[in-house]
């Protein structure tokens, strides 16, 4: 069988339909799957995200799911997972994370500071940051709580500085949380149900399913490992190598990588980080961002207008009375009537999820930035 060959216009409705931006799923647990985590950094995004990609979701039914556990994911950035599949991820991102090396921690004392979080976590706790604090530093010492990490224009203790790697390596994830205060607890998973040579194929096609065709390069950056690590990691699973106009990429093999391939028609209105996970993959960003969109919503996490597959704007919504949202759409090419109209139905769908109305829509001008 000869390589295939797509356009990278073909690749953005694979995009499309592969991450459910089409027909959509029909429950939270597939939704994870075919993102290979819900990036979750800021929740109430994650959750209009959710809801984008289940018809008739709000966010009431998000929070009362245990289908997803909210942990720290690929960069060390905070994602929801399958709760089925999170002893799967915790095997890989434990075997690929490490201290990050402007913390000044030897690795005994990351050990130490880890085990000390599970020993305060045992038992089915769930602690408050704040209760957390104490804890470690009852049972690690005083140095645990020196105030040395720069964090929201303040310092953290120097224990924080291992939170990401306390959590991918099965240790802590987030609780239900306390009004606006989170909170940690044990996950409770399934086995990761894979042998240790079968963890690394499971995680690129889990790559790939989601963001192919895409290269190890790419996927290095997804998972902020080495690029030479990367490549062995692809070496371990059978791929379809993918033209795409001229550039060399991989996908998963098979019957699993045949999605669709016709036009990404339609608009849609990405929440916060959710435009991360689609232009994740081997499209170079000046493709999915043409012209003045390159500028104006590339750098930074922006809430992205699609338009049939590429980025062609920016968005904000802003509370309206006690039950409505009012939602700005900032194009950058001109826009339809009948486009016009898709907005404005997206727009209805995200203040549904968040169990809203929309009070206006409104076509001009963004004054919010790009979030942290």
């Amino acid at each position: 069988m000869g390589i295939a060959r797509l356009t990278w216009a073909q690749v953005r409705a694979r995009r499309m339909t592969r991450l459910g931006l089409v027909t959509g799923f029909p429950g939270l647990t597939e939704v994870a799957v075919a993102l290979a985590g819900v990036h979750a950094q800021v929740m109430s995004s994650a959750e209009v995200a959710l809801g984008l990609r289940v018809p008739g979701l709000t966010r009431t039914a998000i929070r009362a799911s245990s289908a997803l556990v909210r942990s720290y994911g690929p960069r060390g950035t905070v994602h929801l997972f399958a709760a089925r599949d999170l002893g799967r991820w915790t095997a890989v991102l434990s075997s690929v994370s490490a201290l990050p090396p402007s913390c000044g921690l030897t690795a005994a004392q990351g050990d130490l500071l880890i085990e000390a979080i599970a020993s305060a976590l045992a038992g089915g706790a769930e602690l408050t940051l704040a209760e957390l604090d104490a804890e470690v530093v009852a049972r690690a010492g005083s140095w645990a709580g020196e105030l040395c990490m720069p964090a929201f224009g303040g310092m953290w203790p120097r224990w924080r500085h291992v939170l990401p790697l306390a959590s991918m390596r099965g240790v802590l994830c987030f609780g239900a949380g306390q009004g606006r205060r989170v909170t940690y607890r044990h996950p409770v998973s399934e086995p990761a149900g894979l042998a240790p040579a079968e963890v690394v194929p499971w995680a690129v096609r889990a790559y790939l399913n989601a963001y192919g065709p895409s290269t190890p390069a790419r996927f290095a950056n997804w998972l902020a490992i080495d690029q030479r690590r990367a490549e062995a990691m692809f070496g371990t699973e059978e791929l379809a190598q993918v033209d795409v106009e001229g550039i060399c990429a991989w996908d998963v093999a098979g019957p699993a990588g045949d999605t669709a391939v016709g036009a990404a028609a339609g608009v849609r209105l990405l929440p916060y980080f959710d435009s991360y996970s689609y232009r994740v993959g081997v499209q170079s960003p000046e493709l999915l961002y043409p012209g003045a969109a390159m500028a104006r919503a590339f750098r930074g996490a922006y809430q992205n207008l699609i338009v049939d597959g590429l980025v062609a704007g920016v968005w904000q919504q802003q509370r309206s009375g006690s039950s409505g949202l009012a939602i700005t759409v900032e194009a950058v090419v001109r826009l339809s009537r009948g486009q016009r109209e898709q907005v404005a139905e997206q727009a209805s769908l995200v203040a549904a999820v968040q169990e809203r109305t929309v009070s206006s829509v409104t076509f001009g001008t963004v004054k919010s930035g790009a979030h942290a």
